[in-house]
C-alpha cells in the first residue's frame, strides 16, 4: 500500500469511529470500512463492527465538487425519506445520525439492510411477480406519507412550497438552468423544452397533498433477500432525490426507460394496498412532465460528473429517445 492509500485508509476509519461514537455506538469495536460502488454522488462506507452489527455511513463530495443546484443538502432529504419509510412500514434503513447544518464533515449514518440489490436475472416469472406486486403494495404505503410543503425539504431550491405548480416549475427550471450553465448536449433545445415544460403547467394544479417520493426507485435501489426462502423486498435505499410532490412522479423510476403502464403487477399491488393509478389525460400529462424532468437530470449531470465520452455516450443513446418521446407526448397532451 503506497503512503497516500494508507493515509486514507486512516482517515476513513478515524472518521467512522468519531461517527460512531457520536450516535452512541461502540467505536472501538469497529472491525471494518468497505466503501460501497453503485452511487453516483455522495461516498458511501460500510461499517462492520465486532458484534456483528452493520452499518451504512454516507459522505458527500467538498463543496468545490461540481453538481447540479438540486443536490445540495441531498443528505437531508434521505434521511427524510427514511423517515417517512419507517412511518409507512416499508423497509428502509433507519436513521441514527445526520450531522447539522453546521459540521466540517457532513454525514448521514444508517443501519444496513439485508439483501442484495434487484437482479431479473436471479428471478423467475413467478418470483418476478410477486415481487413487483409486493413493490407496489409498500410504495403504495410510502404515497399516503405526507409533508408539510411540496419541493425538496433540502432547501436546495428555496423553501416549501404551498402548491405542487410552483415547486415543479422551481424544480424543472433549475434543470434547466443547468443544462444551460454546464451546455449539456440534449436531443432539443433548452429553451423549446423550458416553453413546452411550461404550456403543461396547469395540469400540475390537480396535485393538492404533498406525498412522500423517492424518485429513484429503480431496480439497484431496491433490495431483494432470499435468507428465508422466497424473495421478498428488503429495503428501499438511496433515497436522497426524496421529494414532497405528485405520488406518480414515482412511476418513472420504477418502470425506468420504459411505461409503468406495462407494469400489471406492481400496478395490482398499488392498487390493492389503494393507491391510486389513474392514467387519464392529465395524469398522463403530469406522468411525461416528470419523465422529462428525470431524464434531464440524467443527461445534464454527465458533465459536472465528467464521466467519459464512452459512457455519456451510452446515456444518450438511451435516454435522447425518452426524453424526446415525453416532450412529444406533453406538447400532444396540453390543451
Amino acid at each position: 500500500m503506497t503512503g497516500e492509500g494508507r493515509d486514507m485508509a486512516v482517515d476513513s476509519w478515524g472518521r467512522a469511529r468519531t461517527i460512531l461514537g457520536a450516535a452512541g455506538l461502540p467505536a472501538d469495536r469497529l472491525t471494518g470500512v468497505t466503501p460501497l460502488t453503485g452511487g453516483t454522488y455522495n461516498a458511501v462506507e460500510e461499517l462492520r463492527l465486532a458484534d456483528g452489527g452493520r452499518y451504512v455511513l454516507k459522505v458527500p463530495p467538498a463543496p468545490t465538487v461540481p453538481g447540479l443546484r438540486y443536490e445540495r443538502r441531498l443528505l437531508v432529504g434521505e434521511a427524510e425519506f427514511y423517515r417517512g419509510a419507517a412511518q409507512a412500514d416499508v423497509p428502509a434503513p433507519r436513521v441514527l445520525a445526520l450531522s447539522g447544518p453546521a459540521a466540517d464533515v457532513p454525514y448521514l449514518l444508517m443501519t444496513a439492510c439485508p439483501g442484495t440489490t434487484w437482479d431479473d436475472g436471479a428471478l423467475n416469472a413467478t418470483e418476478q411477480g410477486a415481487l413487483r406486486a409486493e413493490l407496489g403494495r409498500a410504495v403504495a404505503r410510502l404515497h399516503r406519507v405526507t409533508g408539510p410543503g411540496f419541493g425538496y425539504p433540502s432547501g436546495a431550491l428555496g423553501p416549501l412550497a404551498a402548491d405542487w405548480r410552483t415547486a415543479f416549475t422551481a424544480m424543472f427550471d433549475a434543470v434547466l438552468d443547468d443544462a444551460r450553465h454546464y451546455r449539456a448536449r440534449l436531443p432539443r433545445p433548452v429553451d423549446e423544452i423550458a416553453l413546452a415544460v411550461r404550456a403543461a403547467g396547469g395540469a400540475l394544479e390537480e396535485v393538492t397533498e404533498p406525498c412522500l417520493v423517492h424518485f429513484d426507485l429503480w431496480p439497484g435501489n431496491i433490495l431483494v433477500d432470499r435468507s428465508s426462502g422466497a424473495p421478498r423486498v428488503s429495503g428501499l435505499i438511496d433515497g436522497e432525490r426524496m421529494f414532497w410532490g405528485d405520488p406518480a412522479a414515482d412511476f418513472v423510476s420504477l418502470a425506468l426507460l420504459g411505461d409503468i403502464r406495462k407494469d400489471e403487477a406492481f400496478l395490482a399491488g398499488y392498487r390493492e394496498a389503494g393507491g391510486r393509478a389513474d392514467f387519464d389525460r392529465p395524469a398522463s400529462l403530469r406522468l411525461a412532465l416528470y419523465r422529462a424532468y428525470l431524464y434531464m437530470i440524467m443527461l445534464t449531470e454527465t458533465v459536472p460528473r465528467a464521466v467519459g465520452e464512452e459512457h455519456e455516450a451510452w446515456v444518450r443513446q438511451m435516454v435522447d429517445p425518452e426524453l424526446l418521446a415525453a416532450l412529444a407526448e406533453i406538447e400532444e397532451l396540453t390543451p
